[in-house]
């Protein structure tokens, strides 16, 4: 009966340990100052582009969507610890997922709103100005 109590009790310890295993990420102070420091940083040079006037005006959005496409990334790899290894995988595929459907739904939004524009009837100036 010992026996089999030791091999029990053996088990429990090893699953225990897997479950350690399984977590992926270690949040550390440092890894937060990172986090807190880049985002500060990805933050403070659209702010002088916009401000200075540093790049021409078709230029400066774009470049500001690359840089909030850069913090997203910094915060989900800083601040909630999203990598591969994280719930095996789970939370990064539920990630590129969403990220799917977003573009998906934007895409076809501006899709939809640009054909609506581009096929209004167009509008008799004499009846603009009879309208209240």
């Amino acid at each position: 009966m010992s026996a089999g109590h030791d091999t029990h009790g053996h088990h429990d310890h090893h699953h225990d340990e897997h479950g350690h295993q399984d977590i992926g990420y270690h949040a550390t102070l440092g890894g937060y100052v990172v986090g807190f420091l880049l985002s500060v940083v990805l933050t403070a040079i659209p702010f002088w582009l916009v401000m200075g006037k540093v790049l021409p005006d078709g230029l400066t959005g774009p470049v500001i969507l690359g840089f909030a496409a850069v913090q997203m990334v910094v915060h989900m790899i800083y601040f909630l610890h999203m990598n591969a290894k994280v719930e095996g995988g789970w939370s990064m595929l539920a990630l590129v997922f969403t990220a799917a459907i977003v573009v998906i739904l934007l895409a076809g939004s501006i899709w939809v709103m640009y054909h609506m524009n581009a096929n209004m009837m167009p509008v008799d100036p004499q009846t603009m100005r009879h309208m209240p």
